[in-house]
């Protein structure tokens, strides 16, 4: 294996670059998640059927448009989140959003040990603890062998998720007397529409941001665009689907009681264990590559270790889980839209990455996040949406004032 393979500060060259199958397939391994089928389910339970549909797609095609933003800026310059982040953070700036998403990531991680560890628990008898130490560390393992690992785990997983979650789509439907009968069934107690569309963006709004990590391997960034859209919007709208449905018939939002009351848990157990294995070692390769960026360490060392942390940390994460999502709703976003804004900008500053000029500390970036995140909690409407265009328009503003010597000898090629 090469010292760095997974490219961690520097751009990926275009010898190493994939094809989009190849690309769709890791895409497709990290938003195929059983948590999104979590989310699903507790909106299956908190919405009405019309209501539950619109806010699935209109959630994940913000994301999918968010995200796309962010695969054509990866595949264009070949740069990993935490790189691109210099350009608008600085050197020593993008310490922080590398933190924040590295950090998120490590907890990411932790919700899937969980998730995989206490369905096999009601399974086996086997202790809880046991199977998060086991199964952590055996994810953790694999990571070290960077993008091929998560492809050949993903070409593997993708397939079989699909598979089991359109059956128990099937099989809840039918037990509950066909897709009429799901559709007269009224919430209990219900969630608000605006909370519903900001469960979906903020149920992948963190790996979201970190979308150039991956499709950074793209040859085209028209590609790049295409998987993005596909594994967002297609992808994890399957997820939620699958998770309302089972919720639907059985009144559980989480996807292991629904497995369990399907009479599905031991195949779950095989199909739902590779499908957070790839989305796990999704998390760990981007958590990685952000702390790499603040230690200039190779990156698969470092998200060796923090698949310990991950690990150690698994049961508080999952018992934490919708707080854990409205704090991703909120902090997130910002750092993508200041991203993208740069990009837009001063795109011609990402041409040479080894030539580029980077300040310490760009606070026209970190102003900007923190405009973002006051925008996500005060103005009325969808948190992740207005965070992610506070942040942007804020950065779009205060950038040329903080740095009108910088911005003056960026000219157009």
């Amino acid at each position: 294996m090469a010292a760095d393979n997974n490219y961690s500060l520097g751009p990926v060259p275009m010898a190493a670059r994939k094809g989009v199958v190849s690309l769709t397939m890791v895409m497709l391994g990290l938003t195929f998640f059983s948590a999104s089928m979590w989310t699903g389910g507790s909106l299956g339970i908190g919405l009405s059927f019309d209501d539950f549909f619109l806010a699935v797609v209109i959630g994940n095609l913000i994301l999918g448009i968010y995200t796309s933003f962010l695969g054509y800026i990866g595949a264009s310059t070949g740069l990993s989140t935490h790189l691109l982040a210099r350009f608008s953070f600085g050197v020593k700036g993008s310490w922080l959003p590398s933190a924040l998403l590295g950090g998120t990531q490590v907890g990411w991680f932790g919700v899937g040990v969980a998730m995989f560890a206490i369905p096999v628990h009601k399974a086996t008898g086997i202790d809880t603890n046991i199977l998060i130490v086991v199964s952590g560390l055996l994810m953790t393992v694999t990571v070290y062998f960077g993008m091929s690992a998560l492809m050949i785990l993903s070409a593997i997983a993708v397939p079989a998720i699909a598979i089991l979650g359109g059956y128990s789509v099937i099989d809840a439907i039918a037990s509950v007397g066909g897709v009429t009968a799901i559709k007269a069934v009224e919430p209990e107690v219900t969630i608000d529409f605006s909370v519903a569309v900001a469960m979906v963006v903020g149920s992948f709004v963190s790996a979201g941001t970190l979308t150039a990590d991956f499709v950074r391997f793209g040859k085209k960034p028209a590609n790049a665009v295409l998987v993005t859209m596909v594994a967002f919007f297609i992808g994890n709208s399957l997820m939620f689907i699958f998770g309302a449905a089972g919720a639907a018939a059985t009144g559980q939002a989480d996807i292991s009681e629904v497995m369990i009351a399907q009479g599905l848990l031991i195949p779950a157990i095989i199909v739902l264990g590779l499908n957070i294995w790839t989305t796990n070692d999704n998390a760990l390769y981007a958590s990685g590559l952000g702390f790499s960026n603040i230690t200039g360490l190779p990156s698969k060392y470092i998200s060796m270790v923090n698949g310990v942390i991950g690990t150690l940390c698994a049961l508080w994460l999952y018992n934490n889980f919708v707080g854990w999502l409205t704090f991703l709703s909120l902090a997130i976003p910002p750092i993508g839209g200041v991203i993208i804004a740069d990009f837009m900008v001063n795109r011609n500053r990402y041409k040479d990455f080894a030539k580029a000029e980077f300040k310490t500390v760009n606070w026209a970036g970190i102003i900007a996040v923190a405009i973002g995140v006051a925008c996500g909690h005060f103005l009325p409407g969808v948190v992740p949406l207005n965070a992610v265009l506070g942040g942007a328009l804020s950065y779009l503003i205060i950038n040329p004032i903080l740095n009108k010597k910088r911005v003056a000898n960026v000219q157009p090629a």
